[in-house]
């Protein structure tokens, strides 16, 4: 059963197959759009009224060729006959410029009198030229669209809304009214679950199993995947089918979902995985520097093509109260995990010194100046290989501090685009400390960025625990800072009763 939002929008586009429109649906990976797709097209036939066909154009990955995109995709749509156990709408032989569009017109000619509706999926694939000439097919037959003579209604499904690929294969122009697909009805974007939907979702479990789930683990889903459809049913089946089991029916609370949490990041699934091959384009670099960083230097709003592009894909959200963050904590977790990865693995093993109390307690101050030195050694070098030089700092820290946190502890990290800083709280065996982080810039007052470093994390410590060991760790970035010697460039001073450390 779809959830009720997925539902809804069936409902809402409903009208889009008897009004004779073309649609677009957006939306990230994996939120259910494939799934909403297959559901719709079975409700439409079902009716009676229309014969709707899903068809995938995901074959024409990296395809760069007009002609042999357009044999391609006239093969998809012949797929989807074959399926249905329908005559094949083979296009005329002879000339591969109008092979998309005979195939178009004699599936309309099989299914008449009703009316077809095809709703095409992963259109995103489909770049430059071969992008332009998929859309021009559909706008020619837009005029005389009709039962038995062209789709009267077609559905273009994607990550992003069509007039940003149109405008990447314009070389960065925007579309106009001469645009190939001026004749867009409109354009959907398929929603995150609500926690309404949340609890909605595990319900349908409940009526069918009677397991039932706590508050406080319901909370916990939507708190850690803001209603990510992906991340929601992974979760869930993690805890209902691997933390417990098909056998065990007992309540689920919120430690199966920390479970299962835990399970999901460390089997790094191809959904999480795929998240790191983002991180590379460097629109999303841009875009999350400045999240990450907290760095205001280049504002982000949702004018900029870099910050809707990573809202197209679900990367990023915008917090009333706190600007653009990582759209979920999984998601922010896994990016400073495959940020931070080559750092975590290449720095010294912690057997080699000092980072634990004689009672086997978290030993913060020996651990930071530990840091101090590993930096000192290694910091200049090292940011020369750096994609993200902005976060360089923050990237080497988390790194360094989770050779050691993470066999019994957890960190847990908070930043947003113009804060100007990223906040810490570690939670080592019930102990709390708290570290953040700040960036001295050309641009920026040392005494300036302290006073209100010091500011923000008593703010941060009153959160968490007003009495918990507190660190600002300041890092110069200034030109002329790194021309001081390391003994002028590091430093250790207690102020207002909070550590404050240079580097």
């Amino acid at each position: 059963m779809l959830p009720p939002e997925e539902r809804l929008i069936g409902a809402q586009l409903e009208r889009y197959v008897s009004g004779k429109l073309y649609w677009v649906l957006h939306a990230p990976r994996q939120t259910g759009k494939t799934t909403f797709l297959l559901d719709w097209m079975r409700q439409i036939n079902q009716k009676g009224e229309a014969m709707a066909f899903y068809v995938t154009v995901e074959v024409c990955q990296g395809v760069d060729d007009v002609d042999e995109a357009m044999v391609l995709c006239s093969s998809c749509v012949r797929d989807a006959f074959a399926r249905a156990k329908l005559p094949n709408p083979m296009p005329k032989k002879g000339s591969s410029e109008t092979v998309l569009e005979d195939t178009l017109n004699n599936a309309a000619t099989i299914v008449a009198p009703k009316p077809l509706v095809i709703l095409f999926d992963e259109v995103d694939v489909l770049t430059g030229q071969p992008l332009i000439r998929f859309l021009r097919v559909l706008r020619g037959g837009y005029a005389t669209r009709g039962p038995g003579v062209f789709p009267v209604s077609i559905a273009l499904v994607g990550m992003r809304d069509l007039k940003d690929y149109i405008t990447a294969a314009k070389d960065g122009v925007p579309p106009n009214p001469g645009s190939p697909f001026n004749i867009k009805e409109d354009s959907v974007t398929l929603g995150n679950f609500t926690q309404e939907n949340i609890a909605h979702l595990f319900a349908q479990r409940t009526e069918e199993t009677e397991q039932v789930i706590t508050q406080e683990a319901l909370d916990y889903v939507w708190e850690q995947s803001r209603g990510q459809p992906w991340i929601v049913n992974n979760l869930f089946k993690r805890a209902t089918l691997r933390v417990l089991n098909e056998r065990d029916f007992q309540t689920v609370t919120l430690e199966h979902l920390e479970a299962a949490r835990k399970q999901m990041i460390e089997a790094r699934e191809t959904h999480l995985d795929s998240l790191e091959y983002r991180l590379n384009d460097d629109a999303v670099r841009r875009v999350i520097q400045s999240i990450v960083s907290g760095s205001s230097a280049e504002p982000l709003n949702t004018n900029s093509r870099d910050v809707q592009y990573c809202l197209d894909l679900g990367l990023i959200r915008f917090d009333s109260n706190k600007g653009f963050i990582i759209s979920n904590p999984v998601y922010e977790e896994e990016f400073i995990r495959f940020l931070d990865d080559k750092y975590r693995t290449a720095a010294p093993p912690p057997s080699s010194w000092r980072w634990q109390k004689e009672d086997g307690s978290l030993d913060m101050d020996a651990l930071l100046k530990e840091f101090q030195k590993f930096w000192r050694r290694h910091s200049d070098i090292w940011e020369e290989k750096e994609d993200y030089t902005e976060v360089f700092p923050h990237l080497l820290l988390l790194g360094f501090m989770q050779r050691v946190i993470n066999g019994e502890g957890k960190i847990e990290r908070e930043s947003a685009a113009g804060s100007g800083r990223m906040d810490i709280m570690i939670d080592y065996k019930g102990a709390i400390s708290i570290i953040e982080i700040k960036l001295i810039h050309s641009h920026d007052s040392p005494a300036t960025v302290k006073e209100e470093g010091l500011e923000q994390i008593q703010r941060y410590r009153d959160k968490f625990d007003a009495k918990a060991p507190s660190y600002l760790l300041i890092f110069d970035r200034r030109p002329s800072a790194k021309k001081l010697s390391w003994d002028e460039r590091i430093s250790w001073k207690e102020e207002d009763g909070i550590t404050v450390l240079g580097c």
